[in-house]
């Protein structure tokens, strides 16, 4: 066994619309969610005896964290291959906590990818299901690539072809857990709809996705708005600049992100909101577009 490593890709909503809560408790939603090339990052390295730790700049914000994706994940995949050698998991978390980025998934899949490299054993049907128990976003982060999500968010499917996006990733240091989003969204008589929105088969351009997009929405984006009103902030923020093609919550946020004509576009993007704003987080990216379908 040797010293793997991986990136915990973010995941980003590029819409995301939701319906009413079902007798199963779960929320019917349909989404186009990609993959940021920033991330948290899982580093695997032999030992001496099993060991799990946190490290980086959010770190702190998981630690004393008694339910940790990433221990779930492995001691799931250990079960499947009972003797493995010991080895030593760290997680560096690079990416803010209760962001709507799907860290947590995002972490737990880049683990079981790890697990399953070190014990040489890929990642399989097996992983697949263990993924499936860890949450509806973790099976398509084992991917991490484009996909669209429909039923509780498991039902997976590949997306028409549109090219990789030029974005910023802001986020306003301030929590918004899932769980108080979606109750406020009950609470507000769930107005939305898990509906298929019209789609090319196929965007060549940049701009072309901002425009389809730009009929799309973010059925959380009220509901997390009036618990985090920082939202709104990074929102207007956003939308105010000239570089921004289109601007929108990503998952149960707080994290929004803006989708820019290019990298030299972007750049600027980032470098004025972080300017203005050094008390958040600003990350400039590509979302990974879909290949070409045929």
């Amino acid at each position: 066994m040797t010293e793997l490593q991986r990136l915990a890709a973010a995941k980003v909503n590029l819409f995301l619309h939701v319906g009413p809560l079902r007798a199963d408790g779960y929320h019917p939603v349909c989404s186009l969610a990609t993959f940021a090339d920033v991330g948290d990052i899982v580093r695997l390295n032999p030992a001496e005896a099993m060991a799990f730790a946190i490290e980086g700049p959010f770190g702190a914000a998981l630690a004393g964290e008694a339910d940790n994706l990433v221990t779930r994940a492995r001691d799931l995949a250990l079960a499947t291959h009972p003797g493995a050698p010991p080895f030593r998991l760290t997680l560096e978390k690079r990416l803010p906590v209760a962001a709507g980025l799907g860290g947590g998934s995002s972490d737990a899949a880049a683990t079981l990818r790890l697990v399953g490299e070190a014990l040489g054993a890929g990642y399989g049907p097996a992983f697949e299901a263990i993924a499936q128990q860890l949450g509806a976003d973790a099976l398509m982060c084992l991917e991490a690539r484009p996909v669209l999500a429909e039923g509780r968010g498991d039902d997976l499917s590949a997306p028409p072809a549109f090219p990789d996006l030029p974005a910023v990733l802001v986020n306003p240091l301030k929590p918004s857990p899932t769980g108080a989003v979606y109750r406020g969204y009950d609470e507000a008589g769930a107005p939305g709809a898990a509906d298929l929105p019209a789609w090319p088969a196929d965007l060549r351009s940049v701009e072309a996705v901002a425009a389809v997009l730009a009929g799309c929405r973010n059925d959380l984006e009220a509901p997390a708005i009036a618990l985090q009103p920082a939202i709104a902030a990074v929102l207007a923020a956003l939308r105010g600049q000239p570089q921004s093609l289109l601007a929108r919550m990503s998952g149960s946020g707080a994290t929004c992100f803006a989708i820019c004509a290019g990298p030299a576009e972007r750049n600027a993007l980032a470098a004025a909101i972080a300017a203005a704003r050094p008390d958040w987080w600003v990350q400039p990216c590509v979302l990974a577009g879909s290949a070409p379908q045929g």
